[in-house]
Protein backbone atom coordinates (compact mmCIF):
# COMPACT_ATOMS: atom_id res chain seq x y z
CA UNK A 1 0.00 0.00 0.00
CA UNK A 2 1.24 3.56 -0.81
CA UNK A 3 2.30 5.30 2.34
CA UNK A 4 3.25 8.91 2.68
CA UNK A 5 5.93 8.37 5.35
CA UNK A 6 6.32 10.83 8.43
CA UNK A 7 10.09 10.26 8.91
CA UNK A 8 13.30 12.43 9.59
CA UNK A 9 14.43 14.98 7.09
CA UNK A 10 17.50 15.29 6.02
CA UNK A 11 19.69 17.57 8.04
CA UNK A 12 22.23 19.78 7.10
CA UNK A 13 23.67 22.57 8.51
CA UNK A 14 22.81 25.64 11.13
CA UNK A 15 19.42 26.78 10.78
CA UNK A 16 20.17 29.42 13.31
CA UNK A 17 17.31 30.00 15.49
CA UNK A 18 15.53 26.30 16.59
CA UNK A 19 12.26 27.69 16.37
CA UNK A 20 12.70 28.34 12.29
CA UNK A 21 14.84 25.07 12.47
CA UNK A 22 12.39 23.17 10.48
CA UNK A 23 8.90 23.92 9.44
CA UNK A 24 6.57 22.48 11.78
CA UNK A 25 7.55 23.75 15.04
CA UNK A 26 6.08 27.75 14.17
CA UNK A 27 3.27 26.51 11.82
CA UNK A 28 2.22 23.69 14.09
CA UNK A 29 2.40 25.79 17.01
CA UNK A 30 0.49 28.87 15.52
CA UNK A 31 -1.99 26.21 13.96
CA UNK A 32 -3.09 25.99 17.62
CA UNK A 33 -2.58 29.49 18.19
CA UNK A 34 -5.02 30.62 15.80
CA UNK A 35 -8.30 28.20 16.59
CA UNK A 36 -7.54 28.77 20.05
CA UNK A 37 -7.75 33.05 19.87
CA UNK A 38 -9.69 32.74 16.40
CA UNK A 39 -12.14 30.81 17.65
CA UNK A 40 -13.34 32.91 21.25
CA UNK A 41 -13.24 35.85 19.12
CA UNK A 42 -15.84 34.75 16.73
CA UNK A 43 -18.18 33.47 19.69
CA UNK A 44 -17.92 37.21 20.90
CA UNK A 45 -18.53 38.44 17.24
CA UNK A 46 -21.39 36.01 16.95
CA UNK A 47 -23.42 37.46 20.12
CA UNK A 48 -22.54 41.25 19.21
CA UNK A 49 -19.72 41.50 21.87
CA UNK A 50 -17.24 42.57 19.83
CA UNK A 51 -17.78 44.92 16.31
CA UNK A 52 -14.76 43.86 13.92
CA UNK A 53 -15.89 46.45 11.68
CA UNK A 54 -15.40 44.25 8.92
CA UNK A 55 -16.50 45.80 5.22
CA UNK A 56 -18.28 42.02 4.55
CA UNK A 57 -20.26 39.95 6.97
CA UNK A 58 -18.47 38.58 9.91
CA UNK A 59 -19.40 34.88 8.92
CA UNK A 60 -16.85 35.60 5.70
CA UNK A 61 -14.13 36.51 8.22
CA UNK A 62 -14.47 33.21 10.65
CA UNK A 63 -14.54 30.91 7.56
CA UNK A 64 -11.90 32.20 6.19
CA UNK A 65 -9.29 32.52 8.70
CA UNK A 66 -10.70 28.58 9.48
CA UNK A 67 -10.16 27.60 6.07
CA UNK A 68 -7.22 29.18 4.85
CA UNK A 69 -5.78 30.84 8.36
CA UNK A 70 -5.85 27.46 10.40
CA UNK A 71 -6.03 25.27 7.86
CA UNK A 72 -3.34 26.87 5.77
CA UNK A 73 -0.55 26.62 8.61
CA UNK A 74 -1.41 23.16 8.94
CA UNK A 75 -1.30 22.16 5.32
CA UNK A 76 2.63 24.08 5.72
CA UNK A 77 3.37 22.59 8.65
CA UNK A 78 2.60 19.25 6.89
CA UNK A 79 4.35 19.52 3.85
CA UNK A 80 8.06 21.26 5.08
CA UNK A 81 8.07 18.20 7.11
CA UNK A 82 7.32 15.66 4.76
CA UNK A 83 8.92 17.20 1.25
CA UNK A 84 12.25 16.91 3.06
CA UNK A 85 11.74 13.04 3.26
CA UNK A 86 9.57 12.45 0.09
CA UNK A 87 13.13 14.57 -1.47
CA UNK A 88 15.96 13.50 0.83
CA UNK A 89 16.73 17.35 0.68
CA UNK A 90 17.45 20.18 3.34
CA UNK A 91 14.06 21.36 5.68
CA UNK A 92 12.87 24.88 4.92
CA UNK A 93 14.70 26.65 7.76
CA UNK A 94 15.85 29.75 8.97
CA UNK A 95 15.31 32.99 7.15
CA UNK A 96 13.05 31.10 4.06
CA UNK A 97 11.09 29.86 6.99
CA UNK A 98 10.84 33.21 9.13
CA UNK A 99 9.98 34.58 5.90
CA UNK A 100 7.03 32.38 4.87
CA UNK A 101 5.81 32.41 8.64
CA UNK A 102 5.27 36.30 8.88
CA UNK A 103 3.55 36.06 5.37
CA UNK A 104 1.17 33.59 6.77
CA UNK A 105 1.05 36.09 10.01
CA UNK A 106 0.60 39.45 7.80
CA UNK A 107 -2.28 37.59 6.19
CA UNK A 108 -3.93 37.09 9.18
CA UNK A 109 -3.68 40.47 10.73
CA UNK A 110 -5.03 42.19 7.31
CA UNK A 111 -7.69 40.30 6.90
CA UNK A 112 -8.65 40.53 10.75
CA UNK A 113 -8.27 44.66 9.96
CA UNK A 114 -9.87 44.76 6.70
CA UNK A 115 -12.27 47.76 7.74
CA UNK A 116 -9.49 49.92 8.65
CA UNK A 117 -6.96 48.49 5.41
CA UNK A 118 -7.79 48.77 1.70
CA UNK A 119 -9.01 45.70 0.44
CA UNK A 120 -6.08 45.59 -1.92
CA UNK A 121 -3.25 46.29 0.70
CA UNK A 122 -5.33 43.17 2.59
CA UNK A 123 -5.47 40.96 -0.75
CA UNK A 124 -2.01 41.15 -1.34
CA UNK A 125 -1.01 40.46 2.06
CA UNK A 126 -3.38 37.58 2.74
CA UNK A 127 -2.76 35.58 -1.17
CA UNK A 128 1.37 36.17 -0.61
CA UNK A 129 1.84 33.10 1.59
CA UNK A 130 0.53 30.29 -0.60
CA UNK A 131 2.75 31.09 -3.90
CA UNK A 132 5.78 31.27 -1.57
CA UNK A 133 4.65 28.01 0.32
CA UNK A 134 4.35 26.18 -3.24
CA UNK A 135 7.81 27.52 -4.28
CA UNK A 136 9.63 26.15 -1.26
CA UNK A 137 7.63 22.71 -1.35
CA UNK A 138 7.69 22.51 -4.90
CA UNK A 139 11.23 23.05 -6.12
CA UNK A 140 12.51 20.04 -4.25
CA UNK A 141 10.02 17.77 -5.61
CA UNK A 142 10.33 19.18 -9.24
CA UNK A 143 14.42 18.84 -8.95
CA UNK A 144 13.89 15.50 -7.19
CA UNK A 145 11.75 14.07 -9.54
CA UNK A 146 9.00 13.54 -7.45
CA UNK A 147 5.93 12.86 -10.13
CA UNK A 148 3.72 11.22 -7.78
CA UNK A 149 3.97 14.05 -4.90
CA UNK A 150 4.07 16.81 -7.11
CA UNK A 151 0.22 16.03 -7.64
CA UNK A 152 0.35 18.31 -4.20
CA UNK A 153 1.26 21.45 -6.10
CA UNK A 154 -1.97 21.89 -7.99
CA UNK A 155 -3.94 21.29 -4.94
CA UNK A 156 -2.08 24.05 -3.12
CA UNK A 157 -2.95 26.20 -6.61
CA UNK A 158 -6.76 25.50 -6.18
CA UNK A 159 -6.47 26.52 -2.70
CA UNK A 160 -4.63 29.88 -4.00
CA UNK A 161 -7.21 30.43 -6.37
CA UNK A 162 -10.00 29.56 -3.55
CA UNK A 163 -9.03 32.41 -1.69
CA UNK A 164 -8.68 34.69 -4.48
CA UNK A 165 -12.29 34.34 -5.47
CA UNK A 166 -12.87 35.32 -2.01
CA UNK A 167 -10.97 38.64 -1.95
CA UNK A 168 -12.57 39.33 -5.52
CA UNK A 169 -16.24 38.81 -4.68
CA UNK A 170 -15.52 41.20 -1.76
CA UNK A 171 -14.25 43.48 -3.79
CA UNK A 172 -17.07 43.35 -6.45
CA UNK A 173 -19.79 43.07 -4.66
CA UNK A 174 -21.19 40.18 -6.64
CA UNK A 175 -21.56 36.56 -5.63
CA UNK A 176 -21.52 35.50 -1.85
CA UNK A 177 -17.37 35.53 -0.86
CA UNK A 178 -18.59 31.92 1.12
CA UNK A 179 -17.97 30.82 -2.44
CA UNK A 180 -14.28 31.03 -2.12
CA UNK A 181 -14.25 29.77 1.31
CA UNK A 182 -16.20 26.82 0.26
CA UNK A 183 -13.83 26.07 -2.82
CA UNK A 184 -11.19 26.74 -0.34
CA UNK A 185 -12.78 23.72 2.27
CA UNK A 186 -13.13 21.57 -1.04
CA UNK A 187 -9.65 21.47 -0.92
CA UNK A 188 -8.67 21.04 2.51
CA UNK A 189 -10.92 18.02 2.14
CA UNK A 190 -9.35 16.61 -0.75
CA UNK A 191 -5.71 16.66 1.01
CA UNK A 192 -7.45 14.66 3.65
CA UNK A 193 -8.89 12.23 1.77
CA UNK A 194 -5.13 11.82 -0.09
CA UNK A 195 -3.00 12.14 3.16
CA UNK A 196 -5.42 9.94 5.16
CA UNK A 197 -5.94 7.61 2.62
CA UNK A 198 -2.39 6.52 2.81
CA UNK A 199 -1.05 7.28 6.66
CA UNK A 200 -4.23 6.20 8.46
CA UNK A 201 -3.98 2.51 7.02
CA UNK A 202 -0.22 2.33 7.14
CA UNK A 203 0.38 3.19 10.60
CA UNK A 204 -2.44 1.15 11.89
CA UNK A 205 -1.12 -1.57 10.13
CA UNK A 206 2.27 -0.83 11.66
CA UNK A 207 1.06 -0.43 15.01
CA UNK A 208 -1.02 -3.32 15.16
CA UNK A 209 1.92 -5.21 13.85
CA UNK A 210 3.93 -4.30 16.77
CA UNK A 211 0.93 -5.35 18.88
CA UNK A 212 1.19 -8.96 17.65
CA UNK A 213 -2.05 -8.17 15.55
CA UNK A 214 -1.12 -8.17 11.98
CA UNK A 215 -3.75 -7.00 9.55
CA UNK A 216 -3.95 -6.66 5.64
CA UNK A 217 -5.32 -3.67 4.50
CA UNK A 218 -6.26 -4.75 0.67
CA UNK A 219 -7.55 -1.32 -1.18
CA UNK A 220 -10.48 -1.34 -3.36
CA UNK A 221 -8.42 -0.38 -6.37
CA UNK A 222 -11.52 2.02 -8.35
CA UNK A 223 -11.67 3.79 -4.81
CA UNK A 224 -8.22 4.38 -4.40
CA UNK A 225 -7.10 5.38 -8.00
CA UNK A 226 -9.71 8.25 -8.19
CA UNK A 227 -12.93 7.52 -6.60
CA UNK A 228 -12.40 8.46 -3.69
CA UNK A 229 -11.22 11.85 -4.40
CA UNK A 230 -13.88 12.07 -7.36
CA UNK A 231 -16.52 11.70 -5.46
CA UNK A 232 -15.63 14.26 -3.15
CA UNK A 233 -14.75 16.81 -5.87
CA UNK A 234 -18.07 16.11 -7.65
CA UNK A 235 -20.26 16.44 -4.67
CA UNK A 236 -18.73 19.18 -3.11
CA UNK A 237 -18.39 21.14 -6.35
CA UNK A 238 -22.31 20.14 -6.81
CA UNK A 239 -23.14 21.18 -3.09
CA UNK A 240 -21.52 24.85 -4.14
CA UNK A 241 -22.77 25.07 -7.51
CA UNK A 242 -26.48 23.77 -6.70
CA UNK A 243 -26.94 23.67 -2.91
CA UNK A 244 -30.18 21.79 -1.86
CA UNK A 245 -30.32 20.13 -5.12
CA UNK A 246 -31.49 15.98 -5.16
CA UNK A 247 -28.57 15.92 -7.65
CA UNK A 248 -26.23 17.38 -5.06
CA UNK A 249 -27.93 15.16 -2.07
CA UNK A 250 -27.74 11.90 -3.73
CA UNK A 251 -24.01 12.77 -4.86
CA UNK A 252 -23.27 13.81 -1.44
CA UNK A 253 -24.31 10.61 -0.37
CA UNK A 254 -22.59 8.28 -2.25
CA UNK A 255 -19.50 9.85 -1.71
CA UNK A 256 -20.06 9.48 2.07
CA UNK A 257 -20.92 5.91 1.57
CA UNK A 258 -17.56 5.63 -0.79
CA UNK A 259 -15.01 7.02 2.12
CA UNK A 260 -17.18 5.56 4.80
CA UNK A 261 -16.38 1.78 2.99
CA UNK A 262 -13.13 3.06 2.82
CA UNK A 263 -12.63 4.09 6.32
CA UNK A 264 -14.17 0.84 7.55
CA UNK A 265 -11.51 -1.31 5.55
CA UNK A 266 -8.75 0.46 8.47
CA UNK A 267 -9.54 -1.65 11.41
CA UNK A 268 -10.28 1.76 13.44
CA UNK A 269 -11.66 -0.41 16.17
CA UNK A 270 -8.73 -2.20 16.96
CA UNK A 271 -6.86 1.12 17.75
CA UNK A 272 -8.77 2.12 20.86
CA UNK A 273 -6.10 1.62 23.48
CA UNK A 274 -3.97 4.22 21.05
CA UNK A 275 -5.29 7.47 21.01
CA UNK A 276 -2.46 9.22 18.82
CA UNK A 277 -3.72 6.42 16.31
CA UNK A 278 -7.62 6.26 17.35
CA UNK A 279 -7.59 9.76 16.86
CA UNK A 280 -6.80 9.71 13.22
CA UNK A 281 -9.67 7.36 11.93
CA UNK A 282 -11.92 9.68 13.78
CA UNK A 283 -11.02 12.43 12.15
CA UNK A 284 -11.87 10.91 8.88
CA UNK A 285 -14.95 9.42 10.09
CA UNK A 286 -15.79 13.16 10.97
CA UNK A 287 -15.73 13.68 6.82
CA UNK A 288 -18.08 10.94 6.17
CA UNK A 289 -20.39 12.03 8.78
CA UNK A 290 -19.91 15.82 7.21
CA UNK A 291 -20.66 14.67 3.88
CA UNK A 292 -23.89 12.13 4.96
CA UNK A 293 -25.09 15.35 7.02
CA UNK A 294 -24.59 17.41 3.88
CA UNK A 295 -26.38 14.78 1.55
CA UNK A 296 -29.24 14.49 3.62
CA UNK A 297 -29.92 18.28 3.74
CA UNK A 298 -31.07 18.50 0.71
CA UNK A 299 -34.02 15.88 1.57
CA UNK A 300 -34.54 17.30 5.09
CA UNK A 301 -35.43 20.56 5.51
CA UNK A 302 -34.82 20.20 9.67
CA UNK A 303 -31.42 19.58 8.85
CA UNK A 304 -29.24 22.68 8.53
CA UNK A 305 -26.43 22.53 5.98
CA UNK A 306 -24.80 24.53 8.53
CA UNK A 307 -25.25 21.13 10.95
CA UNK A 308 -22.69 19.71 7.99
CA UNK A 309 -20.22 22.25 7.60
CA UNK A 310 -18.77 22.29 11.31
CA UNK A 311 -18.93 18.38 11.02
CA UNK A 312 -16.52 18.53 8.05
CA UNK A 313 -13.99 21.98 9.35
CA UNK A 314 -14.87 21.62 13.30
CA UNK A 315 -14.52 18.03 13.28
CA UNK A 316 -12.97 16.59 10.11
CA UNK A 317 -10.41 18.91 9.41
CA UNK A 318 -9.65 20.08 13.06
CA UNK A 319 -9.72 16.53 14.41
CA UNK A 320 -7.18 15.38 11.29
CA UNK A 321 -5.15 18.56 11.97
CA UNK A 322 -4.87 18.07 15.26
CA UNK A 323 -3.98 14.12 15.37
CA UNK A 324 -1.15 14.73 12.83
CA UNK A 325 0.34 17.26 14.66
CA UNK A 326 0.19 15.64 17.90
CA UNK A 327 2.15 12.92 16.18
CA UNK A 328 4.57 14.86 14.02
CA UNK A 329 5.81 16.82 16.84
CA UNK A 330 6.65 14.20 18.84
CA UNK A 331 8.61 12.18 15.80
CA UNK A 332 10.27 15.68 14.66
CA UNK A 333 11.54 17.04 18.12
CA UNK A 334 13.22 13.06 19.32
CA UNK A 335 10.18 12.26 21.38
CA UNK A 336 8.42 9.12 21.74
CA UNK A 337 4.88 8.56 19.71
CA UNK A 338 3.09 8.35 23.38
CA UNK A 339 0.61 11.44 23.84
CA UNK A 340 0.16 12.11 27.57
CA UNK A 341 -3.39 11.84 29.26
CA UNK A 342 -3.86 15.94 28.71
CA UNK A 343 -3.58 15.39 24.93
CA UNK A 344 -5.87 12.05 24.75
CA UNK A 345 -8.14 14.37 26.66
CA UNK A 346 -7.89 17.36 24.45
CA UNK A 347 -8.90 14.53 21.89
CA UNK A 348 -11.90 13.63 23.64
CA UNK A 349 -12.72 17.90 23.72
CA UNK A 350 -12.39 18.34 20.27
CA UNK A 351 -15.01 15.67 19.45
CA UNK A 352 -17.71 16.71 22.04
CA UNK A 353 -16.79 20.57 21.53
CA UNK A 354 -17.65 19.45 17.48
CA UNK A 355 -20.88 17.37 18.73
CA UNK A 356 -22.30 20.18 20.46
CA UNK A 357 -22.07 22.66 17.64
CA UNK A 358 -23.04 20.09 14.90
CA UNK A 359 -26.13 20.20 17.45
CA UNK A 360 -26.47 23.54 17.34
CA UNK A 361 -28.52 24.03 14.16
CA UNK A 362 -30.63 21.33 14.78
CA UNK A 363 -31.89 22.17 17.89
CA UNK A 364 -33.14 26.21 17.02
CA UNK A 365 -34.29 26.52 20.56
CA UNK A 366 -30.78 25.53 22.64
CA UNK A 367 -28.63 26.66 19.40
CA UNK A 368 -27.26 29.72 21.27
CA UNK A 369 -25.92 27.78 24.60
CA UNK A 370 -24.82 24.61 22.30
CA UNK A 371 -23.06 27.30 20.21
CA UNK A 372 -21.48 28.70 23.10
CA UNK A 373 -20.98 25.29 24.52
CA UNK A 374 -19.50 23.17 21.74
CA UNK A 375 -16.70 26.48 20.81
CA UNK A 376 -15.95 26.84 24.07
CA UNK A 377 -15.24 22.81 24.86
CA UNK A 378 -13.54 22.92 21.44
CA UNK A 379 -11.08 25.85 22.16
CA UNK A 380 -10.27 23.88 25.38
CA UNK A 381 -9.37 21.18 23.47
CA UNK A 382 -6.70 23.96 21.77
CA UNK A 383 -5.65 25.42 24.68
CA UNK A 384 -4.39 22.47 25.92
CA UNK A 385 -2.42 21.69 23.25
CA UNK A 386 -0.69 24.74 22.81
CA UNK A 387 0.46 23.86 26.64
CA UNK A 388 1.58 20.69 26.00
CA UNK A 389 3.24 21.39 22.77
CA UNK A 390 4.51 24.75 23.76
CA UNK A 391 7.77 23.44 24.61
CA UNK A 392 8.07 20.79 22.37
CA UNK A 393 7.63 22.85 19.54
CA UNK A 394 10.04 25.81 21.11
CA UNK A 395 12.99 24.03 22.60
CA UNK A 396 15.97 21.77 21.05
CA UNK A 397 15.15 18.25 20.29
CA UNK A 398 15.27 15.69 23.13
CA UNK A 399 17.28 13.84 21.38
CA UNK A 400 19.94 16.36 21.16
CA UNK A 401 20.05 16.17 17.39
CA UNK A 402 19.44 19.24 15.38
CA UNK A 403 16.13 20.61 13.64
Amino acid sequence: MATIPLQEPVYRGDSGKVFFAAGFRPFFLFTGLQALLTLPLWLAVYVGGIDLNLPFAAAIWHGHEMVFGFAGAAIAGFLLTAVPNWTNSHHVSGRPLTVLFFLWLAGRVAFTLSGYLPAALVAVLDLAFLPYLAWLVGKPLIQAGKMRNIGFLPVLGLFFAANAVVHILVATDGADPLIGVYLGLTMVLVLIAIVGGRIVPSFTQNWLRMQGQPVEVTPITWIEKGGAVGSLLVAMILAIVLPGSLVTGLALLVAATIHGIRLARWHGHKTLANPILWVLHLGYLWMVIGLALLGLSSFETALPATAALHALTAGAIATMVLGVMTRAALGHSGRPLDVSKFIAAAYGLLALGTLLRVLAPVLPGAQMGLTHAGGSVWSLAWLIFVLVYWPVLTKPRADGRPG
